[in-house]
């Protein structure tokens, strides 16, 4: 017992240096990680006309529509819906047009204006299935070799082989997902929150600001608002989902993409990226195309974000759901 009781004297050392390190740390002033008010909102039009130099559409393409389209005509309806809804709140558009805006100026745009949130919306995009059918037999000639040297002979042969045909098929994936910035990325996430930190470290007292960005307390301090945006990113976009399926669209859930989406990653707040639907599914590309699919896609991704600004704002208001992600 009194060996165990010597072992732990070096742990009770450490715990009551650190105790006091913090006692005695510049820390101990008021947090700056309480939740921001949302007064900035971003909204951003996926892709847009001209990309490649020319004065062509981008992004994915249906029967007789495109992307970059119905992006737009999606990020409109969701402006004026948040502008309705909560009047409170500052809405900036990244694309207000068709044409195309860089990735890097759409994430630029959107520090510099102080965003609190990055809504980018988009349209999802399946090939076609692809099959393989035996549809007869046919003959086909072949070689072999007799002999060596001089009485090597050169023999023609048949046989009988399969004849394919490859058909193709519409897929008929269809729904909503959401996607949130790659937890492998974080340290992309981490040095855009550096380079803007300005915008939201300290808010609440200008004296506490850090200006050296190798500064290990700016470091660190980034660190925790990187973790801090990647749940609240997935607050957001569970939340958006929810509404697509109360509003009965087929959810595909949250989800990350393995190779990172960079605008999420290059925004310094929560950032989502909404697949609206699958313009590769003909019906799904009819409903993208209405005018009541894409006001009924601006009002759902609106609840969304009301309930989020709600629980951030108003945290003891909203009841803790027992899981909240899908």
């Amino acid at each position: 017992m009194l060996k165990r009781f010597f072992l732990l004297i070096p742990l009770i050392i450490f715990l009551g240096a650190l105790f006091t390190s913090f006692r005695n740390s510049p820390a101990e002033k008021p947090s700056p990680f309480k939740n921001k008010k949302i007064k900035t909102i971003i909204v951003d039009a996926g892709h847009g006309h001209g990309r490649h130099g020319g004065d062509g559409p981008d992004g994915a393409r249906g029967k007789y529509s495109f992307e970059d389209d119905i992006t737009l005509g999606v990020a409109k309806k969701l402006v004026a819906e948040i502008n309705k809804e909560l009047p409170d709140v500052k809405v900036f558009e990244t694309r207000p047009t068709d044409d195309y805006v860089q990735l890097k100026d759409r994430a630029v745009f959107a520090n510099q204006n102080n965003g609190d949130l990055f809504i980018s919306i988009h349209v999802n995009s399946a090939p076609p299935l692809r099959e393989v059918k035996i549809i007869g037999h046919h003959k086909e000639t072949y070689y072999v070799y007799s002999g060596k040297g001089k009485k090597k002979k050169k023999i023609r042969k048949t046989r009988t082989v399969p004849t394919y045909r490859t058909y193709y098929y519409p897929n008929p994936a269809n729904g909503t997902e959401t996607y949130v910035f790659d937890s492998r990325k974080t340290d992309d996430k981490t040095e855009f929150i550096t380079e803007n930190g300005d915008n939201f470290m300290n808010e609440q007292d200008d004296s506490t600001m850090i200006t050296d960005t190798k500064s290990p307390e700016l470091l660190a301090q980034a660190a925790l608002w990187t973790k801090k945006f990647f749940f609240n990113s997935i607050k957001l976009a569970t939340n958006v989902e929810d509404e697509f399926a109360t509003a009965g669209r087929v959810s595909r859930g949250v989800k990350q993409r393995r190779v990172g989406i960079w605008v999420l990653q290059a925004t310094a707040m929560p950032s989502i990226l909404v697949e609206t639907g699958y313009i590769s599914h003909r019906p799904e590309e009819d409903y993208l195309n209405s005018e009541k699919g894409q006001q009924e896609i601006a009002i759902a991704v609106t609840n969304a974000v009301k309930k989020y600004k709600e629980a951030q704002e108003n945290p003891k208001s909203v009841p803790e759901q027992p899981n909240g992600s899908h």
